[in-house]
Formats: structure tokens, sequence, C-alpha cells
């Protein structure tokens, strides 16, 4: 009993916050829930990131659900970035049942159903929602070149077409843009541009072409252009106070994990930038939760991992918190995961040795507890509990606690097609980026030039082709006098002439000799 009691106070103790913090759940100890010991999240520190982990059908989403709501409820945004299509049912809200009345009942409290300010959004045209997209220009020459894997060489000739496209006002908005910038340089324009800006090797060009246009395989395309998503519309506050929640429609990128990573960088490079310094917030000013977030590390290489940690450690300054939702926390690099702050494991499965292993190694990522033997207890744990530790208002770990999480408020469902329609109808944000701008652009702009370069060259085609027709014209004239025939026509004809105006003046030479002669 001692022992019970020194555990709750252990757990009051560390999960009691001075600022603003909401309810995750109840302490249990053994199979014992314990409704005294409450487990909360402190406001303050959701911008130290955070890690949920599980096997499938541990309660991973519905884990990822409740901080969503709490943090939506403390008028925090947050984006969902929703790859399994499951995530929808928060617009609605929740039935009571048997089995979430139980869990009330063992973790105390009372279940309200809500439904939250969701906007839906989306990176293509196949799924419903607010279209999300950026321009090539908004990339900048290092990112684009970090996540088409280039090396100096190839990064320094993309530096080189950002350059000369912005000396020659040429905006870089969508992947049609680079191409044919690409071309032009490899080709028409070669030679101008190393006059300007330095030697260009023609097999860079073509590694960068290809990789570019493995990127449209992926779908690029449709992220690629304007009118670009403005950051400030995923930091919204509804009507009634509370957080918009963004549920960010990626289902088709499972098999795109190319596109899922730059849009992910994109984003957060673009929060990074555009926000400004910030400092210890009493609570974020947006929380965002990767979902599957294996597949933002699957295909990244070293430079792009190289990014995406630096960008996590810099970016909790600017008020921002990231969450990634994962089956094993091996998914997430080891110099990703030393920055979270928040861990939620869910059970893990134990069908190999290779599985123990894996059990092992994610027992030691958490603290040391006198309570629980945490390697044995992570293959046991039922649907909806889980162990948590965070950091705490100093920075210093809170207790590791074996917890049973509360219920969703909201559906734990997806909405109908109806629903969504009806959801779309009222957003502002779906008819403001609904439709495509085709600018002019560099696309444009370099056809143009090598259409204008081209009538020139046809122009000039044309008269020296007039030129060569006159010359054999004349060439032509000139070889009729020549023929011996033509010749002697003339001369017989110049001799008629001659004679007759001599004859003419009294002068005909012939006639004068024959009447000397005394021919008459």
């Amino acid at each position: 009993m001692a022992d019970k009691d020194q555990f709750i106070q252990i757990i009051k103790d560390g999960y009691t916050f001075k600022g603003e913090s909401f309810r995750l759940g109840a302490a249990m100890l053994g199979t014992e829930v314990i409704k005294d010991a409450h487990v909360a999240l402190a406001l303050k520190t959701m911008n130290r990131h955070g890690l949920i982990a599980g096997a499938t059908g541990t309660g991973k989403t519905k884990t990822l659900q409740v901080l969503a709501e709490g943090l939506s409820d403390a008028s925090v945004p947050v984006v969902l970035m929703d790859i399994k299509g499951d995530l929808s049912g928060i617009a609605a809200a929740g039935n009571s049942n048997a089995k979430i009345e139980e869990r009330i009942k063992m973790i105390g409290g009372e279940y309200k159903p809500a439904a939250y300010p969701v906007e839906l959004m989306t990176l293509s045209d196949d799924k419903k929602g607010v279209r999300l997209r950026a321009t090539v220009s908004e990339f900048g020459p290092i990112l684009l070149s970090k996540i088409l894997g280039l090396n100096d060489t190839q990064q320094g000739i993309v530096a080189m077409i950002f350059k000369f496209c912005d000396d020659n006002k040429m905006p870089l908005l969508d992947l049609k843009d680079f191409i044919k910038t690409i071309q032009y340089i490899s080709d028409e324009g070669k030679s101008a541009l190393e006059k300007d800006y330095g030697k260009i090797s023609t097999s860079s060009t073509g590694t960068i072409l290809r990789k570019v246009i493995e990127l449209q395989q992926q779908g690029a395309d449709a992220f690629f252009g304007e009118p670009s998503f403005e950051v400030e519309d995923l930091m919204r506050i509804s009507d009634d106070g509370r957080g918009v929640i963004s549920i960010i429609r990626v289902m088709e990128l499972q098999d795109r994990p190319k596109l899922f990573s730059t849009f992910m960088l994109s984003l957060l490079a673009e929060l990074y930038a555009s926000l400004p310094e910030e400092g210890d917030m009493d609570k974020p000013k947006l929380v965002l939760f990767i979902d599957e977030a294996h597949l933002v590390f699957q295909e990244a290489n070293e430079a792009l991992l190289q990014q995406i940690e630096t960008v996590i450690k810099l970016i909790r300054s600017k008020g921002v918190g990231i969450f990634f939702c994962t089956q094993n926390p091996q998914d997430v690099p080891a110099s990703v995961l030393a920055q979270l702050g928040l861990k939620v494991q869910h059970a893990l499965r134990a069908f190999t040795a290779a599985d123990r292993k894996v059990i092992k190694q994610a027992a030691q990522n958490y603290p040391e507890s006198d309570y629980y033997q945490v390697d044995e207890l992570l293959t046991q744990l039922g649907i909806g509990e889980a162990f948590i530790t965070m950091l705490n208002e100093k920075g210093i770990p809170t207790p590791l606690v074996h917890t049973m999480l509360a219920p969703p408020r909201s559906r734990m469902d997806i909405l109908e097609e109806t629903e969504i329609d009806t959801l779309l109808a009222k957003s502002k944000l779906e008819k403001k980026y609904a439709e495509t701008i085709d600018s002019e652009s560099a696309h444009e702009m370099i056809t143009a030039k090598l259409e204008e370069a081209a009538e020139k060259t046809k122009a000039a085609e044309e008269e020296v082709t007039e030129a060569k027709e006159e010359k054999k014209t004349v060439k032509e004239d000139k070889g009729f006098f020549d023929n011996p025939t033509v010749k002697q026509v003339g001369r017989t004809a110049a001799n008629v002439i001659t004679r007759s105006l001599l004859g003419a003046l009294g002068l005909g030479g012939r006639s004068t000799r024959r009447k000397k002669s005394g021919w008459f």
C-alpha cells in the first residue's frame, strides 16, 4: 500500500504543471487503473516535439486524435498529415457506447462528445479539399537540390539556373518552367549562359533533368504551381476560440514517399522562414502531426535528413511543435529521435527474435522505472494503453507511466462523402485556392524567345535563299549568251546592223571597191 501511495504521489508531482495543460488519461500500476493519478500534458512543452509509436491496431491514431482535440480546445491550431484516411471524423461529434462508458468509469471524469473545427486539404486533384501548392522559386536552389539528391557540381548548376532566371526576370513557378530552362541552357542558350555565368556540363544538366522527371513521376506536377499556399492559413482560430485542425489528405502518397518528404520539408522550411522568433511561450503557435512518419525518411538521402534534423532543432524557437506517428521508434533516425520530448509508446509485437531485439532497444529509449519492467510490459499493453514520458517545464523528463488513455470526443471513424461536401462548401480557403493560376513564367518566356529567334532565323534564311535565286537567274542569263549558236546569231545580227549603218552613211566599202574595179 505504501508503494502505491508513493507511486501516486510521484505521478502527481511529475504530471502537475503550473501553466495550462490537458488530461491524457490515468496512471496504471499493474492491472489497476488509478483515477487520482492523472496524466496530463503541459502546453508549454508542446514545442519540444514528440513521438507516438506502436504496432498496428494498438490505438496510435486515437491517441493522435486526443492530442489534437486537447490542443484545439486550448486555441492551438493543428495540422494532421492523414496518410491512412482515417482522421476526417474529427469534424463530427463522437457517440458514446459501452466500451467508452467502461473506460470513462475506470479513468474518471465524464464523456462529452464534440465536433471540432476542421479544414480538409489535399496535394492533388484526386482527393477533395483545399489545394496546397508551392512554387519552385519558393523552394530555392539549395532545398530543391537536396530533394533531388544532387552532388555539389549539380547543385552549383541549379543555383546558376535560379540566378539566370532571377537576372532575366523569368519566374520559376512549376516544374515545366524548371525543365524548359534546363533544356534551354543545355542547347540554344548554352553559349550565352556560359559567357556570363561559367561553363556548364551537359552530362550534369542531363542528370538534373532525369532527377526532376523522377520527381514528376511521383506526381510532383500537381504540387508545384500557383496560387502558392500561405502558411498563415494553417494557423487560424475558429469563431468559438478553438484552434482549427487542418487535415491534409495524402492517402495517395504512400506510394510516393519522395513527394511526401518534399512536401513536408517545404512546409517546415516555409514555417521556419516566415515565423518570427518567439522563445519560450505559454503554448505553441502550431503543432504538426505526421502520421506514418517513416515515409518522410524512407527515401531521404543524407543531405535531406540533415536538413530535416536542422529544421526540427530550430523550429521549436518559432513556437512550432512536430509529432511523428509510426509503428516502430527505429523508423525515426536517431538524430531526430533525440530531439523528441514527448514519447507515447503503445504495444509492440514480438513474433521473432528480431522483434524482441527491437523491443529491448525501444525500452532503452525510456527513463528507468522502479514500477515497470518496460521491455516485458511493452508486449502486454492493451489497446488504448501506452507508456508515456515527456519533458516538464524545466526540461526534465517526467516519470515513465503506464497510462490508460482517454477516448476521443470526436467521431472515431471517417466522414461520409456528403459530409465532406458540406464541410468544403462552407470553407473560405477552398474557394481561395480552387483555381490553378498559369502566370507567364520561365517556360512561356523561353518558348517566346526561342520562337522569336526561330522566326528571325527563318527570315534570314529566306533572304539568303532569295539572294541565291537572283544570283542563279543572272548566271542563267549569262549562260544563254555564251551559247555558240546564240553567239553566231548575235554576230550575224550585228554585221547586218553595222552594214546598214555604214551604207546609210555612204561608207559601204564593198560597193566602192566594186565601182573602182569596173564591175559595173
